[in-house]
């Protein structure tokens, strides 16, 4: 029992490293700013001027869309990057697993994620008179469904390439419609009932609905039900980015 404890605390330390790591030499990087930080903000306002909503559900949305795009923009940006310059074969080559190796990668993007969430938070707290329903649930929200979409980005930062533009280009063409059929724009409640079953295929859909419960005090599901699907996402999302890292390392990837 002592060994196993020992060794996990090795595994996590070595993904807080890798972590670290990416978050001294990427965060300010072109694609990074571009994808993770520009791209949700200019959504949000392309999709709400003259949209008669207010400024707290504006600030919902929002830290729903920035954790969505931001995190999951994280691993599709750093991967590609590394592999052009040989990092990403001498971290493989590292005595660490490839699962840590995926953790430091998950929690780089959350990290991110959580941190651009706080700019419009901050704007809505201070500038904007907005009030939070519950800051405890908000407080756990945004990084869970951080760790969730950034999980989500490396199963598409698995796709065998060395070009950030070959793996963004069909990460956006799946997040995009999961954003449209999610409860971003159209409120679940006013969903038609086969369209809000295509919005439950979105895990968008349970980070909206859980920044609704936080800011505005209600949402349309149960937030225990949205505290425990994006936990969940998290593992299915890093399983199958696992394996498909693992097929890109045997391709020589």
């Amino acid at each position: 029992m002592k060994n196993l404890i020992t060794r996990i605390g090795d595994e996590v330390s070595l993904a807080w490293t890798v972590a670290v790591k990416d978050v001294k030499v990427y965060y300010m990087t072109p694609p990074m700013i571009m994808f993770g930080l520009l791209l949700p903000l200019f959504l949000f306002f392309s999709f709400s001027i003259k949209r008669e909503i207010g400024v707290d559900v504006g600030i919902a949305r929002l830290l729903a869309l920035t954790t969505f795009f931001t995190a999951s923009s994280a691993g599709p940006v750093i991967i590609p990057l590394e592999r052009r310059t040989g990092t990403y074969d001498r971290l493989l080559a590292a005595p660490m697993g490839l699962g840590t190796l995926l953790l430091g990668k998950t929690l780089v993007g959350a990290f991110f994620a959580t941190m651009v969430s706080m700019v419009p938070l901050l704007i809505g707290l201070l500038a904007l008179g907005v009030t939070v329903a519950d800051g405890w649930l908000l407080a756990v929200g945004i990084p869970l469904a951080s760790l969730a979409f950034s999980a989500f980005g490396l199963v598409f930062a698995s796709i065998p390439s060395q070009s950030v533009g070959s793996i963004m280009m069909p990460s956006t063409l799946v997040r995009w419609p999961l954003m449209f059929i999610s409860g971003i724009f159209i409120p679940l409640a006013d969903m038609a009932p086969w369209a809000r079953i295509l919005a439950y295929i979105s895990p968008l859909t349970y980070a909206q609905d859980l920044m609704n419960h936080a800011v505005l005090g209600a949402g349309f599901l149960n937030p225990w039900l949205d505290l425990f699907l994006l936990p969940l996402l998290l593992v299915l999302f890093l399983i199958p980015a696992a394996r498909l890292h693992q097929r890109a390392r045997v391709l020589g990837y």
